[in-house]
């Protein structure tokens, strides 16, 4: 497990999984330790996944100012594992919240970035957060399943008042709801760090209209993929996401949630496979 500074000082840790390439993993949550992440559905197979654990989250030490959970100034922290690695250039894959961190990360250092992909990333660094009527669209489309009867009218309650939230609520985020899908949600409270969620968009975090300004002058080659029956992103907020880059596809896993890499990992890895090749 490589252990590096970033300027302040904090230690920060990142896991290495499988051999080739290394492919710079952010994870989301936000403030997710990355071990949620696995090994991408076997994306491992076929690149070198450098998964970081965010400051404050995993085996990375907290930091001595909780200011700098705030996502643009984790960018700092971003750059500094480019440097630990020794890359010129580093392809990058960001999973929901940590897709505003990439796109951050691209906006300061275009020619830092290879590739790019965003998988299911909540656009809030464009200033375009998934909306309760995205959820609930998306939501409705689970209603022949078991669970929707019991389910649906809780995730309705959470959408309006989101301190109240219920882990039935969970089934809305996979494709499937299986055993391994329940498994995997068990551990997001364990996993993640909430007082570095809360701070993770703060006020200034965020600079769209600069952001965008920026982003339209990345020519890496950006692949944003969406899950069909994810509500944040929904495939059509994935497509607007794609629209701010000049070098980007959207794609659509049918029938994959939050976590497409758990809903059809063969799908989800032959396609970024191909992107990232």
């Amino acid at each position: 497990m490589p252990i590096f500074s970033a300027p302040d000082g904090t230690r920060l840790a990142c896991h290495l999984r499988g051999e080739g390439k290394p492919l710079v993993v952010l994870p989301g949550g936000p403030m997710r330790a990355s071990a949620y992440l696995g090994n991408l559905g076997g994306l491992d197979a076929h690149r070198q996944l450098v998964l970081l654990d965010l400051r404050g989250t995993g085996e990375s030490e907290v930091p001595a100012d909780p200011g700098t959970y705030r996502c643009d100034r984790l960018v700092d922290d971003v750059e500094a594992l480019r440097l630990h690695l020794g890359l010129e250039r580093m392809d990058v894959l960001a999973h929901s919240a940590g897709g505003s961190l990439a796109m951050l990360y691209a906006a300061r250092y275009p020619e830092r970035v290879g590739r790019l992909a965003l998988v299911t990333a909540i656009p809030w660094a464009l200033g375009m957060p998934a909306t309760a009527q995205d959820r609930l669209a998306a939501a409705r489309q689970r209603q022949d399943e078991p669970w929707f009867p019991k389910a649906f009218p809780v995730f309705e309650a959470w959408l309006a008042n989101p301190a109240d939230f219920d882990p039935i609520n969970w089934a809305f985020w996979y494709g499937r709801w299986d055993t391994a899908a329940q498994a995997h949600a068990e551990r997001d409270e364990a996993e993640t760090n909430d007082e570095a969620a809360d701070r993770y968009g703060a006020d200034g975090a965020y600079d769209p209209a600069a952001t965008r300004a920026a982003l339209a002058r990345v020519t890496a080659p950006v692949l944003v993929l969406a899950g069909g029956v994810d509500g944040g992103p929904s495939p059509a907020l994935a497509r607007r996401t794609a629209d701010a880059f000049p070098k980007a596809e959207c794609v659509v896993q049918p029938g994959a949630g939050h976590y497409p890499w758990l809903d059809d990992p063969e799908w989800f890895t032959r396609r970024v496979t191909a992107f990232l090749s």
